[in-house]
């Protein structure tokens, strides 16, 4: 894995902090794309020559395109890209518990086109390197949820991956859909933190077992739930 450059966003914690930390030690070379502030302290924690901390708006297509240009002008390459960004507002859709539905507005344009533009940003890079692209999704993009817009934005990460691997074909880039059951990122309900739950880092490992297949393997799909989890 040495000095293949890994560009991750949502970087700032969760699984994208933890996969950066992996990453590097497995020899990657990692940017660090985090939506209000470059995270400065993790790229000094991962060592000024291997990290690179960028800031950008995922949702922001100068601004996601600017920080896969600088990482390419930075390490003159770029290798695989986790478009990892999302975020998760309660919603209800006969608005009894969520008045306000303007603020589903941020949601849906992190989750769906921060994820649309950072693979555009990216895979112009990645074929020239034969990279991989990697995705967040969730089991919530496969298993209907109550009331959950949050939900619907991960059925259209799902369909998203599966568009951009029939595009690659031919181009030798590879795409993995990494779905997540209940992870402590530090923004659980009470109700979800009562419930069976995985740790980023094990969500980190999945990414690197993708990342490490050899070029003719492309793992498609990658679901991680904790023990318990029905769906």
């Amino acid at each position: 894995m040495d000095d293949r450059v890994l560009l991750v966003t949502g970087a700032s914690r969760g699984l994208g902090a933890a996969t950066a930390r992996l990453a590097a030690s497995a020899g990657f070379k990692v940017a660090l794309v985090a939506r209000k502030a470059a995270d400065a302290a993790l790229a000094a924690e991962l060592g000024e020559d291997r990290a690179l901390a960028l800031g950008a708006d995922v949702a922001d297509w100068p601004a996601i395109s600017g920080a896969v240009t600088e990482t390419v002008r930075r390490f003159g390459r770029l290798d695989a890209a986790f478009a990892n960004a999302g975020i998760g507002v309660g919603t209800s859709f006969f608005g009894t518990a969520d008045p306000d539905p303007t603020a589903w507005e941020e949601m849906v344009r992190v989750n769906v086109l921060g994820a649309a533009y950072t693979a555009r940003a990216a895979l112009p890079a990645l074929a020239e390197s034969t990279g991989h692209l990697l995705i967040t999704g969730s089991v919530a993009g496969r298993y209907i949820r109550n009331a959950s817009l949050y939900s619907v934005t991960k059925w259209a990460v799902t369909g998203m991956a599966g568009a951009i691997r029939e595009e690659a074909v031919g181009t030798g880039v590879r795409v993995t859909l990494v779905q997540p059951g209940i992870t402590d990122t530090g923004i659980l309900s009470d109700e979800q933190r009562k419930k069976p739950k995985l740790e980023p880092a094990d969500i980190a490992r999945a990414v690197l077992y993708a990342l490490q297949q050899p070029p003719h393997v492309d793992v498609n799909e990658i679901m991680v739930r904790p023990t318990g989890q029905v769906r």
